[in-house]
C-alpha cells in the first residue's frame, strides 16, 4: 500500500488531540491509513455482528475491554458509543487515545458534535489523488484514462479491473448503506437516480428535473442525493455571490468525488469512449474540481470553493477565498490552449465587489494538454500538474 498524503497531518493531529475522527467514502482507504499512521494502537471493527453487540449492550464493559490507544473502525455503527468515549476521553485525557473511522458523513459528525465536540479533531480521507496514483507501481498514465479508471486506491493496490471493481461498489456499497440510511422502495427508480445524477456532473443543481426523469418526486430526489453526500460520493460546489454587480446563479453544482465512479453509471468502460462523449467535458470538469478537492482536505484544510455564474452567461469554473485574496480557475478539456480560454478570467475584475477587486486575484487555466505556460497574466497548467500547484 502505498503512503498517503493525509498520513502526516494525520499523525499530527494524534500528538495533540485525545481522538482523531477520520471520515470518508467506503474503500478510499481509512482503516488500512490509520493501522500504518498508528502501529501501536488496538484495532477493533465495529462492522462484525458480535463486536457491534457488544459495544451496543455494554458500552462500559465494551471500552474497559478494548483499552486505549485503540482504532474504532466504523464507529457510525454504533453512535451511542461516543458518548462513552466522551467520559473515557476526559478521564484520562492523554492525546491519541482513539482513533474513530466512519463513512456515512452526517450521522457520524452529527453523533460527534454532540459528544465529542473540543475533544476530537476531524480529517478527511478521500479516494487518492493524482499525486498519490502516481506512487502505485502501475498508475493510469493518459488522461481519458485516468478520468475512467476513478481513484480508488484497491483497484490500483489489487491490480483489479475498474469495470469490474466499480460494479461490485455500486452493488455491495450503493446499494446496501443507501437502504440502511433511506427507505428506498424501488431499487430500480433508485439505479435510475444514481445514472441521471452522473449525466449532472457539473451542472446546477436541478432536483425537479432528476427526479421527473427517475419517476420519484423531486423532494426524494433531494433525500437521496443528500444521502449519496452523506457517504461522501458526491459533493456539491457552491455559487459565489457575494453582492456581485451583476445577478448571479444561486444554485450549486453536483460533483462525483470520483470519476470512476461517475462513469461505470453513465456506461463509459473504455478510456476511448471518452474522446468523443457529449460528457467529455463535463467530467473533465469534475475531475479537476475534485482533485483540487482531494489537494485540500489532504493537507488538513477545510473544503473551501465556489464556481461563479451570473444570468448573462459570465462563469468562472472554480474560485478560491485564500485570504490574501482569490484563485479563480477556468477549466478546459482541449489539449490546445486557445484564447478563449482566458475570456472570463479578463473580465472577472469588473465583476467582483470591491472588496474581492482591490485584494486581485490569481488567475488559471486548467487544459487537457502536456504543456506548462504563462500567458495574458494567468498560469496555463497541464491537467497532470494539478496537485503540483497550492490551493490554499
Amino acid at each position: 500500500m502505498i503512503t498517503r498524503t493525509l498520513g502526516p497531518k494525520l499523525e499530527t493531529l494524534g500528538r495533540q488531540f485525545p481522538a482523531v475522527t477520520l471520515t470518508g467514502p467506503r474503500q478510499s482507504g481509512k482503516t488500512t491509513l490509520c493501522r500504518m499512521v498508528f502501529p501501536g494502537h488496538r484495532y477493533v471493527s465495529l462492522e462484525a455482528p458480535d463486536i457491534r453487540r457488544f459495544a451496543v449492550e455494554d458500552p462500559r464493559g465494551f471500552l474497559e475491554h478494548h483499552e486505549p490507544p485503540v482504532i474504532l473502525d466504523e464507529v457510525q455503527r454504533v453512535p451511542e458509543l461516543l458518548s462513552y468515549i466522551q467520559v473515557e476521553v476526559d478521564r484520562r485525557s492523554v492525546p491519541g487515545q482513539y482513533v474513530l473511522t466512519g463513512s456515512a458523513n452526517f450521522t457520524l459528525l452529527e453523533s460527534i458534535s454532540q459528544s465529542l465536540a473540543g475533544r476530537t479533531a476531524v480529517a478527511h480521507l478521500m479516494p487518492c489523488g493524482h499525486d498519490e496514483l502516481l506512487r502505485f507501481t502501475n498508475p493510469p498514465t493518459g488522461l481519458f484514462e485516468t478520468i475512467q479508471a476513478g481513484s480508488y486506491p484497491a483497484i490500483y493496490d489489487r491490480g483489479v479491473e475498474p469495470l469490474d471493481w466499480y460494479r461490485g461498489y455500486i452493488t455491495t456499497t450503493l446499494e446496501r448503506d443507501i437502504r440502511q440510511i433511506v427507505n428506498v422502495g424501488d431499487l430500480g427508480a433508485f439505479q435510475t437516480f444514481l445514472e441521471l445524477t452522473a449525466g449532472q456532473v457539473g451542472q446546477l443543481t436541478n432536483f425537479s428535473r432528476i427526479g421527473a426523469d427517475a419517476g420519484i418526486t423531486a423532494n426524494t430526489a433531494k433525500a437521496w442525493l443528500s444521502v449519496l453526500e452523506t457517504g461522501f460520493l458526491v459533493f456539491r460546489l457552491r455559487p459565489f455571490h457575494a453582492n456581485l454587480r451583476s445577478r448571479a446563479v444561486k444554485t450549486p453544482k453536483i460533483y462525483f468525488t470520483d470519476t470512476g465512479l461517475a462513469c461505470a453509471l453513465l456506461g463509459i468502460f473504455d478510456p476511448s469512449q471518452l474522446r468523443t462523449h457529449p460528457l467529455r467535458g463535463a467530467l473533465f470538469e469534475n475531475w479537476v474540481v475534485a482533485e483540487v478537492l482531494k489537494a485540500r482536505l489532504h493537507r488538513g484544510h477545510l473544503r473551501g470553493g465556489f464556481f461563479l455564474r451570473d444570468r448573462k452567461g459570465f462563469e468562472i469554473d472554480l474560485l478560491h477565498d485564500i485570504g490574501a485574496g482569490l484563485i479563480a480557475t477556468e477549466i478546459k478539456s482541449g489539449q490546445t490552449v486557445a484564447g478563449d480560454f482566458f475570456a472570463h478570467l479578463e473580465q472577472l475584475q469588473e465583476k467582483l465587489p470591491r472588496r474581492y477587486a482591490e485584494r486581485g486575484f490569481e488567475a488559471r487555466v486548467v487544459y487537457g494538454g502536456s504543456d506548462r505556460q504563462r500567458r495574458r497574466e494567468t498560469d496555463v497548467i497541464p491537467w497532470n500538474h494539478v496537485t503540483d500547484l497550492a490551493w490554499w
